[in-house]
């Protein structure tokens, strides 16, 4: 009816048209709804897909085997924690192998990803292990172990395939089968030896450490060493960072690059040693630990290939852009590089080879290749994200020639730096492990027709957990199916790959991140002045080897590498070295002296030198010298200065005279000083007065009293030979006859008269009494 009186143009009343208005919108209302439901859920799901695909984590604890063959069977175990604010239903643990990947590239874009991606990770594998879980609440955590037999994974031709390990489940909100959480690792697929050629692989094992030794030592014969801390006998303790690299190395195909410092180090401590604590210090007790580390490292060492780093891993990025600019630098690294060699000689009785300079990351320029090599190494170890290959499709042979003689061995970068990082967690080192494999065999399946040395450079100083995961990889490879060891050595002399790049890259190209971390110039402008004082020190020593060996070592560890990103420590080491050096030194002094006082014209003045040292001084020589010369003498011969040699034993003081002469009365300043033989001036200067009494007027006469007494005896001696002389004319005219002396004398001839007088003394004053203040 209502329809119809429409359609006739009546016009309807309000309540009617009001039950028509309320009609339509209960009727649409569903309709309505069910169109926005049906435009939101695809969004909902889109959202909740991506959200979802991180709302687990899922860590994977280990891979064995890590490389399979066809017979094996694959586990792996791991975790699951529910990131999420909502519990996690109808979950379980699948197994996804996706498709082979192309090269080095798919491998580091495949480790890039983090969200699920369908396509790319593949679907479960068929009838596959599962574990399930039919409740993850938030927060919470659970295990999980999947193993299967390889034949199941589907795996095709050689080559290395994503592996992921997914966890799919519902939410209260979202109740249907998804894709939460993944882990993606690596398998290598290299059942059988590669035919062909295999990589070469040198792995590069170093055993550097910081500086622990201070300049200072006892004063006993033994000189007894100081450490800064007792950190060092926890590393190679037990369990400890550098008793793990030898036990671990040792079992393992690897070339030894060794800081002769960390051996000397240890050395020091199988004997009687000091701890600083505070002012104070303490006894070292770690002999026992310190014997055991090293008699382990000596038998790992044991026909094995050993590089010796110049004494300390002197920074040669940091010598290169600043010690250049500072006269002597070069000299340290030169010192550094002679006592490296005969260092591990001596504590391990084996001939290092010294021909190799390592830059810190392998990171180089034309500064750096003529500093590196300036102290007679031969092969500069760098990286190939510094000296890059970008043309080739392939990673050549380490080793090529850069000019001037000189090799540049460039270590794989990504291998290199495969390590880094926190390992201590089991899932980053398993998933280190393997992509390391994987970047291996991938280096191998690049050409198989080319024989190709890889070198591994690591960082300087791992970890524990980084020493063991570097081992774990290194085992993988026993099998040798793809990778054959190589030593550093066979490594330099392969034959290099005519395409590989052999320009080293400009100054430019060197990373801001390594320059800002460099010693600064003032660093090396330390050193120089540290090594000045030294040198003017050892002159005066009679056993300078005492100061002069720890000294040297010191300034050596100035420039170690290891002051890279601790530049405060840097600093106040240096600060220490050259305090204490300066406290030694001043240790040969001159004892202040306040006024002398001279009563007559002449007196002894004395200076007094005090050697606090254990060994004696010797080559000084002391100088004092008057302000006004004209009124103090104190040379021989009228000279104004006075100049005296100094030798005094140890624990000794030495005074030392000098004749002084006054021509005036009053003060005169005097200045004592202590020079070299060749005119160095040593030490401070020490000014003291010299107070000439007044000579009197009878002083004045007695002196006057004794010339004229002088004078009037030269007067009668003359008068009296005078008259002798007179005589004997007078007597040979008398009697030209008579022979003058003739034994024929008159025997009663008188003799010349006795003189009337007694002799009179031409004597001056006995000089005035001793000074000595």
């Amino acid at each position: 009816m209502a329809e119809a009186a429409d359609s006739q143009g009546m016009t309807p009343s309000p309540a009617r048209r009001w039950l028509r208005r309320t009609a339509a919108l209960l009727v649409g209302a569903p309709l309505f709804a069910g169109l926005l439901s049906a435009t939101a859920a695809p969004a909902a799901h889109a959202a909740e897909d991506v959200v979802g695909g991180q709302s687990v984590q899922v860590s994977l604890d280990s891979v064995a085997p890590k490389a399979p063959v066809k017979s094996d069977t694959l586990t792996i175990s791991g975790t699951v924690t529910n990131k999420g604010k909502q519990a996690v239903t109808s979950a379980h643990v699948g197994l996804r192998v996706g498709a082979k990947l192309p090269g080095r590239s798919g491998i580091d874009e495949t480790a890039a990803r983090t969200a699920y991606a369908p396509g790319t990770d593949g679907a479960e594998v068929a009838d596959g292990p599962t574990a399930k879980f039919a409740r993850l609440e938030a927060g919470v955590s659970q295990d999980f172990t999947l193993s299967v037999p390889v034949s199941k994974l589907g795996l095709g031709e050689d080559g290395v395939y994503p592996l992921g390990v997914s966890l799919s489940g519902q939410t209260p909100t979202q109740q249907y089968d998804q894709v939460l959480g993944i882990q993606r690792t690596f398998l290598p697929w290299q059942p059988d030896a590669v035919e062909g050629k295999k990589s070469q692989l040198t792995f590069l094992w170093p055993l550097i450490s910081s500086s622990h030794l201070t300049a200072q030592t006892g004063s006993d014969a033994q000189q007894t060493p100081v450490f800064a801390d007792d950190s060092l006998a926890r590393d190679i303790g037990p369990g400890g960072r550098l008793e793990q690299m030898v036990s671990l190395g040792k079992q393992l195909p690897v070339t030894w690059v060794i800081d002769p410092d960390l051996l000397a180090t240890v050395d020091a401590m199988t004997r009687n040693y000091k701890i600083k604590a505070g002012d104070n210090l303490v006894t070292g007790t770690s002999q026992d630990v310190a014997k055991a580390w090293l008699s382990s490292l000596e038998a790992a060492v044991q026909g094995e290939k050993v590089v010796a780093l110049p004494f300390a891993d002197p920074d040669l990025a940091s010598l290169a852009h600043h010690g250049r600019d500072v006269p002597g630098s070069l000299g340290h690294l030169q010192s550094a590089t002679e006592v490296a060699q005969k260092t591990i000689d001596t504590i391990l009785h084996v001939t290092p080879s010294v021909d190799y300079s390592w830059p810190v990351d392998g990171a180089v320029d034309p500064s750096i290749v003529d500093v590196a090599t300036s102290a007679g190494a031969h092969n500069v170890i760098a990286r190939s994200d510094s000296l890059r290959d970008g043309a080739l499709a392939y990673a050549p042979t380490a080793t090529r020639p850069i000019g001037g003689g000189a090799n540049a061995i460039v270590a794989d970068a990504r291998l290199s730096t495969a390590f880094q990082g926190d390992m201590s967690m089991a899932d980053t080192s398993t998933l280190a492990v393997q992509k390391f494999l994987a970047q291996t065999l991938s280096i191998t399946l690049q050409d198989t027709e080319k024989q190709r040395s890889i070198v591994v450079a690591p960082q300087r100083m791992p970890t524990v957990s980084q020493a063991q995961t570097m081992a774990a990889a290194l085992h993988a490879l026993d099998p040798q199916r793809w990778t054959q060891p190589l030593d550093l050595s066979a490594a330099a002399t392969a034959k290099p790959d005519p395409l590989a790049a052999t320009k080293v890259p400009g100054a430019g190209a060197y990373p801001d991140a390594l320059r800002q971390q460099e010693l600064p110039l003032d660093a090396f402008q330390d050193m120089k002045n540290t090594q000045g004082t030294l040198d003017r020190f050892k002159v005066i020593l009679t056993a300078p080897d005492r100061v002069v060996t720890p000294f040297g070592n010191a300034i050596n560890r100035e420039m170690s590498t290891s002051w890279r990103g601790d530049s405060g420590g840097g600093q106040n080491y240096r600060a220490g070295v050259q305090l204490y050096l300066d406290g030694l030194a001043d240790q040969v002094h001159l004892i202040q002296k306040s006024t002398a006082t001279m009563s007559g014209r002449s007196a002894t003045l004395a200076v007094t030198v005090q050697n606090k040292l254990v060994q004696g001084v010797d080559h000084l020589v002391l100088r004092l010298q008057p302000k006004s010369p004209t009124r103090l003498q104190l040379g021989d011969d009228g000279n104004a200065i006075g100049e005296q040699p100094v030798k005094v034993d140890g624990d000794r003081s030495q005074s030392v005279k000098f004749t002084a002469i006054a021509n005036a009365n009053g003060p005169v300043p005097v200045t004592a000083r202590l020079y070299t033989e060749d005119g160095t001036p040593y030490g401070e200067p020490m000014e003291f007065t010299v107070q000439v009494s007044e000579i009197t007027p009878t002083v004045m006469l007695v002196i006057a009293g004794g010339v004229l007494l002088l004078v009037l005896a030269g007067i009668r001696m003359y008068t009296h030979r005078k008259r002798s002389m007179a005589r004997e004319e007078s007597e040979d005219n008398d009697d030209p006859g008579q022979s003058n002396g003739s034994a024929d004398a008159d025997p009663g001839q008188p003799s010349d008269p006795t003189p009337d007088t007694g002799p009179e003394s031409g004597a001056a004053p006995g000089p005035g009494e001793k000074v000595d203040h």
